[in-house]
């Protein structure tokens, strides 16, 4: 479980670099960027699956689709879903909406929580009961306050938990899993990039981008390994709630790109904070007992 716990901080403190990353790529676009992301992680991720010996579950997949087409469907369905949440991760810092995406990502872990709980039949520990009350206090000042969320919040909200359910029922769960759904973006991830408004010719046009690209590419393909491998070591509910260091690490990130807390959303972030300090201690009494094992 240690191992999980380490990976899952690790994709957490690189997806919130990529996520200040992307306002160094001036003049790209949001679709340009996620374009050019899709097209670098991919080979980095092949690269690296090949050298750790996961290529493998690529034929195990490739052969149960072979056997099932039907399954294709399905596996297409999962591209998109993910497509989506991962362009929005690379458009909102650019367009005024990161600090949305950051309160998505604040409440994902507890729609990961019940949909373990509701889906799956987990069971939580008291602490971690707690820690959802905490989080559901934040959950309705922002439903009181503003009437509701933002789509972009909502998007991070629904669609990672929906994603995580049919990769699950697909049994594609693992990095041959994660690395089809983007191998079945790469199509639309080329017209975004070839359709901008300078196309392939951008790098040329600013020559900082020949680095900054690849770049973006190393950080995203590490990133998205440590997270699908932490997810395959954890439990559903302690893989979500661990997900609270992310939007922790996105709204320092919003913060300095410029957007701000209003005075009303303090009700919602300090229940959801307390709710991140009820899980550190859980898992400081975790490693604690691991240790006197």
């Amino acid at each position: 479980m240690s191992k999980g716990v380490v990976l899952s901080v690790l994709a957490s403190v690189l997806f919130a670099v990529m996520y200040y990353f992307t306002s160094l790529l001036t003049p790209l676009s949001g679709l340009e960027i996620f374009g050019w992301r899709m097209l670098l992680t991919v080979p980095c991720m092949t690269v690296f699956m090949i050298v750790s010996g996961e290529w493998r579950r690529v034929w195990e997949l490739l052969r149960m689709l072979a056997g099932d087409p039907a399954l294709i469907g399905g596996v297409v369905l999962s591209s998109a879903l993910l497509g989506v949440q991962l362009w929005l991760f690379m458009w909102a810092p650019l367009n005024g909406h990161s600090l949305d995406v950051s309160v998505g990502y604040f409440l994902l872990p507890l729609t990961m929580v019940l949909t373990g709980r509701l889906v799956y039949g987990e069971r939580l520990s008291r602490l971690q009961q707690i820690a959802v009350a905490f989080a559901a206090l934040g959950v309705l000042n922002e439903l009181y306050q503003a009437g509701g969320f933002s789509w972009a919040t909502l998007v991070v909200i629904i669609g990672y938990p929906v994603y995580f359910i049919v990769r699950k029922y697909l049994k594609t769960d693992n990095l041959g899993g994660l690395w089809l759904d983007m191998t079945f973006m790469l199509p639309v991830a080329w017209w975004f990039v070839q359709s901008g408004e300078q196309g392939f010719a951008v790098m040329d046009a600013h020559p900082r981008l020949y680095t900054l690209i690849p770049l973006l590419g190393l950080i995203s393909a590490s990133a998205l390994v440590s997270y699908i491998i932490a997810s395959r070591l954890l439990a559903f509910s302690v893989f979500g709630l661990l997900s609270y260091v992310e939007p922790v690490l996105l709204l320092g990130v919003a913060l300095i790109l410029g957007e701000g807390i209003k005075g009303s959303e303090w009700l919602t972030y300090i229940p959801i904070w307390l709710a991140v300090m009820v899980l550190v201690y859980e898992g400081f009494k975790h490693l604690v007992r691991q240790r006197r094992v």
